[in-house]
């Protein structure tokens, strides 16, 4: 039998504690060759764009596509979770939720290993959906004291302020522009829809930690060439995608007359193989796409506890 799991399902069964531990074994498992990921291919047609991308964790014996759309006006996400020793199709899950808990609790990993460890002050860039799981994940593995947070949209930033500060039990305020929330952060985070740099490199202070999650076409950047010059450690989710993807870096590091030699893979630094963060003042970059193995990951979770709790519709799938 299949199971089908709606976004409520998920909401319920992927706490935020949960989706990072799944994350950051997931990153091991890659450190150490024992995962598969395959970057995302898109299909841009006028009206609407389809998007996918699979991966597999064989110790877990799940091998999982994702796949969505997007139109102006909406977007659907399904990731699709096979056993790898039956091929039997385990779930069918609905993954808008899924996504957002994933990436941010990616961050969180990213975070974790490249922020300094006394980093307690957070510069929020973005206020939206993907903006409060990147702030969640984040208060998962660091003990934050404060947090100042910027957005065009006034009702938004003031919503996100109060709904954040009642949900970490911490200080979130206003900024009142991106250059003040990046000042202030020891930890800096973007989650925007940019098409053009939101953060000036110049405003990083020393020993500060990026995370830069959208921007995720080539055309499109979330922070300027001054943050990769000034960033001497730059870390990635996949080169191939970034490569791709990642009009931050491609353009950045293409004015900047550098290659992609010195840019690593944030599985390194989890599985040890690269040191990370080598001082206090170092200031650190992780620029995040999503990737189809974190997907797996907290799909495998989310299937084990719908499992345990009863959840999910049974469908007839041979």
């Amino acid at each position: 039998m299949t199971l089908f799991l709606t976004e409520s399902d998920v909401r319920e069964l992927l706490p935020m504690e949960r989706a990072v531990e799944c994350v950051e074994a997931s990153l091991m498992a890659q450190g150490i060759d024992h995962a598969v990921n395959r970057s995302r291919e898109r299909i841009l047609l006028p009206q609407v764009s389809l998007h996918y991308m699979a991966g597999a964790l064989p110790e877990s014996q799940h091998v999982g596509l994702k796949i969505y759309t997007v139109t102006r006006k909406d977007f659907r996400f399904l990731v699709l979770l096979f056993d790898t020793e039956t091929g039997r199709l385990l779930s069918l899950m609905q993954a808008d939720h899924l996504g957002r808990i994933r990436t941010g609790a990616a961050s969180g990993i990213a975070t974790k290993y490249l922020a300094r460890p006394d980093a307690s002050r957070v510069g929020m860039i973005g206020t939206g959906r993907q903006a409060r799981t990147q702030l969640q994940a984040i208060a998962q593995v660091r003990k934050l004291t404060a947090v100042k947070a910027f957005s065009r949209d006034q009702d938004r930033l003031q919503g996100f302020c109060r709904e954040m500060s009642e949900g970490l039990g911490i200080l979130v305020e206003p900024a009142s522009t991106a250059e003040e929330a990046t000042r202030f952060g020891e930890i800096v985070c973007t989650a925007t829809t940019a098409q053009l740099p939101v953060v000036s490199g110049e405003c990083l202070q020393p020993g500060t930690h990026l995370n830069a999650i959208g921007a995720n076409m080539a055309n499109r950047r979330e922070f300027d060439d001054e943050a990769i010059r000034r960033a001497t450690l730059i870390a990635v989710d996949s080169l191939e995608q970034s490569r791709k993807e990642s009009g931050d870096l491609i353009q950045g590091l293409a004015n900047l007359g550098r290659g992609w030699d010195g840019v690593i893979e944030l599985h390194t630094v989890v599985a040890g193989k690269h040191a990370g963060r080598s001082s206090a003042d170092q200031i650190t970059l992780f620029k995040s796409h999503g990737i189809a193995l974190w997907d797996v990951a907290v799909a495998g979770f989310i299937y084990q506890q719908a499992l345990q709790k009863g959840r999910g519709k049974k469908l007839e799938i041979d």
